[in-house]
C-alpha cells in the first residue's frame, strides 16, 4: 500500500505515505496492523457484534513506551483514536472508524505481591487473569460477573460483583495507576501523586489518560463460596420480588443476590418443561462463613414454590464464570440501564409485563444488588457518584440476526422508558450504549462539573473523545 487514508479528529481525511507509516512501526515494541494485514478483522472486532467499524490503523501495545509513541503520532497528525483493553463494552467505543485504534490487549499480565496483600495489573488483562492469580494466594479486589470482562473499562467506570456488597468497588480498591497522558506525558495517579487525576480515573471512564497499569490492594477471602441459582416461574414473581425487596434491605454483606428474568436456558436441574418458559432467576453468592450460609439463604427458596435450583459450595473463581456461556462474543447487544432505590409494585408489575414479550430466547432482564460497602462513601470520593442507589437494573437485549435488530432494540427502548418513573435518575457509565452520550451528566451527578475542569486540564484537545465523552470546559 504506497498511502494510508485516516480519519482525523475533526472529521477529515489526513494521507499518510508508506514510509511515514513504516516508521512509526519500526518505533514500537509490539505490532501495526494495516487494512491489508490478514488479522485485520480479527483484531477489531469486539464482543459486541453489532459494532462493525474499521479503523485506518491498530497499534498492538505491548509496553507503556508503545501506547506513548501511538498518542504521539495520533496528535502530530490529529488523528481521531480509540482505547482499547478488554474490548467487552457494550458501547464499542474501543474502535473507531478510519483513525488509529490503540489496542492494550497484548499487555494481558498480572503480578500478586501476597505479602503486601497488592496486586499490579496490566491494561489488557481480564477479569478471570486477576481472579486466577489473587485467589490462589487466598486474596481478591471486588471485580464483575463475567471472566472475559476486561479489567480496565470495568475499574475506570467504577467495576461492581457478587463481592462488591462486602467489600465495595473494584476503583475503592484502586492504589494507583500508570498513566499515560493526552500529552506523551507519564504519570503516577495516586493519592499522592496527582490526586486530582486519581480521583477523575475511580469512574470517570478513559476521559483523562491511557492507563497502562492498575495497582489493587487485596482483602482476604475464602476460596470457596456458597453460590447457584433458585429458579421460580414467572406466574410467581410478583409476590417474588416483593419479598425479594425486602429480603435485600436485611441482607448481610457478604451475601449478594441478584434477580434476572428471561426464558429459562436448558439447565440440567429444571424440567425439559420449563425450558424456554419465562421464568425468574434468583443467583446467589455468599462469600462469608461457608457453615453460616443456610441460614441466610434458606428463605430464599420459601419466597414461592422454586422450579429447581442448583446451590452450593465452589471455588469463587469457577462462579466468576459460571455465566460466561451467556455472555459468549458474536451476539448482537443492545443495554438499556437504570439505578434504583427500592422494586416498588408499579415496578415489578411492568418488568413482568414485558418479560412475557422478550424479544429473543437471550435477552433479560437483571437487577443487581447494591447498598451494603457500595454504598459507604461520600458522593464526592471518587467520580463514581452512585453511592445511594440499592439495585442497579439492565435491560439486556442480545440477538444474533441483523434482521432482528429494530424489534429487539425498540422492546429494550420501551422497557426503559416505562421504568423512567421509578429509577433514581442516574447510570451506570459501563452499561451506557453508544446512543446515550445525552446521559453523561446522569452517569456523574453532582461530579459531573469537576470531571470537566479535570478535562480541561488534563486533555484540554479532547483527543480522548471515543468514551462516554466529558468534553472539557474552556
Amino acid at each position: 500500500m504506497s498511502s494510508y487514508h485516516l480519519t482525523q479528529l475533526d472529521g477529515g481525511i489526513v494521507e499518510l505515505d508508506a514510509s511515514t507509516i513504516d516508521s512509526f512501526a519500526a518505533s514500537l515494541r509490539g505490532e501495526l496492523i494495516t487494512t491489508d494485514a490478514a488479522h485485520y478483522d480479527w483484531a477489531r472486532t469486539l464482543w459486541n457484534a453489532m459494532i462493525d467499524k474499521r479503523p485506518g490503523l491498530i497499534v498492538r501495545c505491548a509496553v507503556p513506551a508503545d501506547v506513548r509513541a501511538a498518542i504521539d503520532f495520533a496528535r502530530h497528525n490529529n488523528l481521531l483514536i480509540s482505547v482499547r483493553g478488554g474490548g467487552h463494552n457494550i458501547a464499542g467505543n474501543a474502535v473507531c472508524e478510519g483513525g488509529l485504534m490503540i489496542d492494550l490487549a497484548p499487555m494481558r499480565w498480572v503480578r500478586v505481591d501476597p505479602t503486601a496483600a497488592t496486586a499490579w495489573v496490566g491494561a489488557g488483562a481480564l477479569l478471570g487473569d486477576v481472579d486466577q492469580e489473587t485467589l490462589a494466594h487466598g486474596l481478591v479486589v471486588p471485580l464483575g460477573i463475567n471472566s472475559t470482562t476486561g479489567i480496565a473499562g470495568l475499574t475506570l467506570g467504577g467495576g461492581f460483583g457478587w463481592l462488591s456488597r462486602r467489600f465495595g468497588l473494584a476503583i475503592d480498591h484502586l492504589l494507583s495507576a500508570d498513566v499515560v497522558g493526552t500529552d506523551g506525558r507519564l504519570l503516577r495517579a495516586s493519592e499522592q501523586d496527582n490526586p486530582d487525576l486519581f480521583w477523575a480515573l475511580r469512574g470517570g471512564g478513559g476521559n483523562f489518560g491511557i492507563v497502562t497499569a492498575f495497582e489493587f490492594s487485596l482483602q482476604p477471602v475464602l476460596p470457596e463460596v456458597v453460590a447457584g441459582l433458585i429458579v421460580y416461574p414467572l406466574s410467581q414473581a410478583r409476590d417474588v420480588l416483593q419479598q425479594y425487596g425486602d429480603f435485600a434491605a436485611e441482607a448481610p454483606d457478604n451475601l449478594s443476590v441478584w434477580g434476572v428474568m428471561r426464558k429459562a436456558p436448558p439447565l440440567p436441574f429444571l424440567p425439559e418443561t420449563v425450558h424456554g418458559t419465562e421464568v425468574l432467576i434468583l443467583a446467589l453468592c455468599y462469600s462469608g462463613n461457608l457453615d453460616d450460609a443456610e441460614a441466610f439463604i434458606d428463605p430464599l427458596r420459601r419466597l414461592g414454590t422454586p422450579l429447581g435450583e442448583h446451590v452450593g459450595r465452589q471455588p469463587f473463581v469457577d462462579w466468576q464464570s459460571a455465566f460466561d456461556p451467556l455472555l459468549t462474543p458474536g451476539a448482537r447487544n443492545y443495554w438499556k440501564s437504570h439505578n434504583l432505590a427500592s422494586l416498588p409494585d408499579a415496578l415489578i408489575d411492568t418488568l413482568i409485563e414485558f418479560c412475557q414479550k422478550l424479544p429473543s430466547d437471550q435477552t433479560e432482564i437483571f437487577i443487581a444488588q447494591m447498598g451494603g460497602a457500595t454504598n459507604r462513601l461520600a458522593v464526592d470520593a471518587t467520580a463514581y457518584p452512585h453511592r445511594e442507589n440499592q439495585f442497579i437494573i439492565n435491560v439486556h437485549g442480545r440477538w444474533n440476526s441483523v434482521k432482528d435488530d429494530e424489534r429487539c432494540i425498540n422492546w429494550c427502548r420501551q422497557l426503559f422508558d416505562a421504568l423512567v418513573p421509578h429509577a433514581m435518575g442516574g447510570v451506570y457509565v459501563n452499561f451506557m450504549t453508544a446512543d446515550e452520550q445525552y446521559r453523561v451528566g446522569a452517569a456523574y451527578g453532582a461530579n459531573h462539573q469537576r470531571l470537566a475542569n479535570l478535562k480541561q486540564k488534563y486533555d484540554p484537545d479532547n483527543l480522548l473523545r471515543m468514551n462516554q465523552n466529558i468534553p472539557p470546559v474552556g
